[in-house]
């Protein structure tokens, strides 16, 4: 008499859907959804936005202030090319989206707010109005 060993297939093929396609579709549909991480510095002179943003061009920044209120965003669209006589049974379509806000203080200058984007981090500074810098101490003298 041969023993034959029972083997389900169906944990098996629920462990190969949930860590292929799944994972799959999550990394595709959902990585997009999450917001470049921001830190901010502060100096004597004003304030430092770095956004990490890899894989972005500097054209595809929108930097916009209003009524105090700093808006970063984006929207990038990317296509495959579909070449003449080639036949897809699965294409991959990608677009990322962000926007992301922050209320400024009114010691900021508005007018003087620049950016620039390299090595995959925008980075934007925003200065301190004259009147907001701190001032060196004075000295007094006794008469």
């Amino acid at each position: 008499m041969t023993l034959v060993k029972y083997q389900n297939q169906f944990p098996d093929l629920l462990n190969r859907f949930f860590e292929n396609e799944l994972e799959g579709f999550t990394k595709r549909n959902f990585s997009n959804a999450t917001l470049p991480s921001v830190n901010i510095k502060e100096s004597e002179d004003g304030f430092e936005v770095e956004m990490a943003a890899p894989g972005f061009d500097k054209g595809d920044f929108k930097i916009e202030v209003n009524e105090n209120v700093l808006t970063i965003s984006s929207e990038v669209k990317a296509e495959n090319e579909e070449k003449e006589g080639e036949v897809y049974t699965k294409k991959e379509f990608s677009y990322q989206s962000f926007t992301r806000s922050f209320t400024l203080p009114e010691m900021v200058d508005e007018d003087n707010i620049s950016a620039k984007y390299e090595n995959g981090i925008l980075r934007i500074s925003i200065p301190k109005k004259e009147e907001a810098k701190p001032k060196p101490v004075k000295q007094i003298e006794v008469a």
